[in-house]
């Protein structure tokens, strides 16, 4: 008797495309509403005899801003970078709220001579291609909660991603010049490229994302008459001087009278009348 049991097709593993080298130092946001703060600048890092991981920027302009080292480039700059040159550092911003000084966080360093050197990257579409990325470049996406069309001032809010699910997110705020279009910006998205000017973060393009709705608090109700939980228990009120004052054993009868044994008089019998 023959099998008529056909077996399953052999599937042939496609070969895995090869990954595609990153050609910009800042990639494209992930999503329209991807909230972010980076940046370029050139320049050399001076470390602090206190404290290497701390020091100044000073950048081909002359500008010296204020830096930290974060993460991997620590070892980075101790092994395998000369500080004698300059470098395209990949940076952090962020603006102190009491002085509005511009601070950098350093986080990585680009060399893209030596990356298309080895591998020159494919021009870029006209539908996707993105800003020029050079020294002094930076992309800032959030909130703007505070705009003064007379100053130029422009207060943007970053969220920060939370590291676990249950944790609250952070945020920090940015101090940037520039203009904003339309009549209520604040409250709105917004996706900002702006250059470095000194030590001043400059709006040269901005695009809105609408309104950000506000998320409501949630009201926990408290327990009483009507309110689903168990009624408070009231105490009962102590009254001052209520109690009678208790005297000692030991003095019980020095503030009382001594006693008179005197009998106490009887009180008169009647007798029942007899019949004579």
């Amino acid at each position: 008797m023959e099998n008529n049991t056909q077996s399953p097709p052999t599937v042939v593993p496609e070969a895995s495309p090869p990954k595609l080298q990153r050609t910009q130092p800042i990639p494209p946001p992930s999503e329209p509403r991807q909230y972010r703060a980076i940046g370029l600048v050139r320049g050399k890092y001076v470390p602090s005899e206190e404290q290497p991981t701390k020091g100044n920027l000073v950048t081909e302009d002359g500008a010296e801003i204020d830096a930290v080292l974060l993460g991997r480039v620590i070892s980075l700059v101790k092994n395998h970078l000369s500080l004698e040159e300059p470098h395209l550092w990949v940076v952090y911003p962020r603006t102190r709220q009491e002085e509005e000084s511009l601070h950098m966080q350093i986080v990585g360093v680009w060399e893209p001579e030596k990356l298309q050197a080895e591998n020159p990257p494919p021009e870029p579409e006209a539908e996707t291609a993105q800003p020029l990325m050079d020294d002094g470049y930076f992309s800032i996406r959030g909130e703007a909660v505070f705009y003064s069309a007379e100053k130029k001032t422009v207060i943007v809010k970053i969220q920060q991603l939370a590291k676990n699910p249950d944790e609250k997110r952070k945020s920090f705020k940015l101090h940037l010049q520039g203009e904003l279009s339309g009549d209520r910006p604040v409250g709105h998205f917004w996706d900002l490229h702006l250059i470095r000017q000194g030590n001043q973060l400059q709006i040269q393009t901005a695009e809105d994302f609408g309104f950000i709705p506000k998320r409501r608090k949630k009201f926990i109700k408290k327990g009483g008459r009507g309110g689903g939980g168990a009624p408070h228990s009231r105490k009962p009120v102590k009254r001052i001087g209520s109690k009678r004052p208790i005297p000692n054993s030991a003095n019980s009868g020095a503030d009382r009278p001594e006693s008179r044994n005197t009998p106490r008089p009887s009180k008169p019998i009647r007798r029942s009348q007899r019949p004579s």
